[in-house]
């Protein structure tokens, strides 16, 4: 993402604390500022790589934001009265931004009854609802096989945009992003199936809200006054801590996005179980900015053709590698346009060159340091 706003970095100095004090932290981040943001803004945080930000809460409310946190859209009721009278889904968790169907808002959904007979989570169901990411209107849903998970709390996709990951318990959970599509939509089709399990990975503090930092996924959770984001291998299921603060209030959404405010960006609420004064006093909640500390791998960047001719219709492929390993998730920039690479750390445009010009191509990834190259139209 590009640019949060200074003013909102310089505003949030008045608050007078800086992003809780450290209990045992590793130090591999660095606190960078607070930014105030609205009380709707309470669950979940996502952005996609034009730099656009969503958000969504208290409960069923989606907004969103340039990004410079200037509020864009909103819709405070994105979840269909039809669909809650049907499941039971009143409540949003942590959302994801994914490019299938042309982008999309992907919505892990869940009942939430505080003081219901029988429990809060009164349909034992979850699923991940998809909304636009510019009309933030209701498209479709997809339910989750209960017998593994009973509800949804956060989702967040893989850089490469093949996984959907969850937690159920102490486990984390990964769905085809393929199945998450009008064909399996409920309720005429049955629930989809995780594709892969790593039985406790999921930290003791549990997890609020998740994002992808390079192939890492950060996860964010409390306990008590314990505020901790931990990074899980996805190929083992081990876990290492990342930042640890004593913060009095709620931790929720996470989102890994490239600003002048930070890289990694942690919602955190007034709101405190006990009653105690807040760190973060109203209004609203805040955004946490952290820095990542040590040197980043340098991105590698290569095309194919290397040259363009004008007037001629050109398939253009980009490969992306970092220490000579192919570099999912990484946004390239080129003729006005954006893509993220796949698996292969590959994005391919089509362009026709008008006349002869040169195009200036950036690449990034927010653990990596960016590369560029210029592209050149000949006659």
């Amino acid at each position: 993402m590009i640019g949060l706003a200074r003013a909102f970095i310089t505003g949030a100095t008045v608050l007078a604390v800086a992003a809780g004090p450290a209990a045992a932290d590793p130090g591999r981040w660095r606190a960078t500022g607070v930014s105030r943001i609205p009380l709707e803004y309470y669950q979940g945080v996502t952005s996609d790589p034009g730099g656009r930000l969503w958000f969504d809460g208290v409960f069923a409310g989606l907004y969103r934001a340039d990004a410079r946190l200037r509020e864009q859209r909103r819709n405070d009721a994105v979840i269909p009265l039809g669909v809650t009278a049907t499941e039971g889904y009143n409540h949003i968790g942590d959302i994801s931004w994914d490019a299938s169907e042309g982008g999309r808002i992907l919505l892990p959904l869940e009942c939430y009854y505080p003081g219901r007979p029988g429990g809060e989570n009164s349909c034992g169901t979850g699923s991940i609802g998809v909304a636009d990411p510019e009309t933030l209107r209701w498209r479709y849903y997809v339910k989750l096989d209960p017998t593994e998970i009973a509800k949804a709390m956060w989702v967040e996709a893989s850089p490469d945009g093949r996984l959907l990951w969850t937690s159920a318990g102490a486990d984390l959970l990964a769905y085809r992003a393929s199945d998450v599509s009008p064909a399996r939509q409920a309720p005429g089709s049955a629930p989809i199936r995780a594709v892969r399990r790593l039985p406790g990975a999921v930290p003791p503090e549990g997890i609020t809200g998740a994002a992808f930092y390079g192939d890492r996924l950060l996860v964010a959770g409390q306990q008590d006054t314990a505020f901790r984001v931990w990074a899980i291998d996805l190929t083992t299921g081990a876990r290492q801590p990342e930042i640890e603060r004593t913060i009095t209030g709620e931790s929720e959404g996470l989102v890994v996005a490239d600003t002048r405010a930070g890289t990694l960006h942690w919602i955190v609420t007034p709101f405190d179980a006990a009653g105690r004064p807040p760190t973060y006093p109203p209004p609203g909640n805040v955004l946490l900015h952290f820095t990542a500390r040590g040197p980043r791998t340098q991105l590698r960047l290569a095309v194919r053709p290397q040259r363009l001719a004008v007037r001629h219709a050109t398939r253009v492929r980009f490969k992306a590698t970092a220490k000579r390993v192919a570099a999912a998730g990484v946004a390239i920039r080129f003729d006005g346009h954006v893509e993220l690479t796949s698996a292969a750390g590959v994005a391919e445009f089509t362009v026709t060159p008008s006349r002869p010009k040169r195009y200036p191509v950036r690449a990034t990834r927010p653990d990596l340091r960016p590369a560029s190259l210029t592209l050149r139209a000949q006659r």
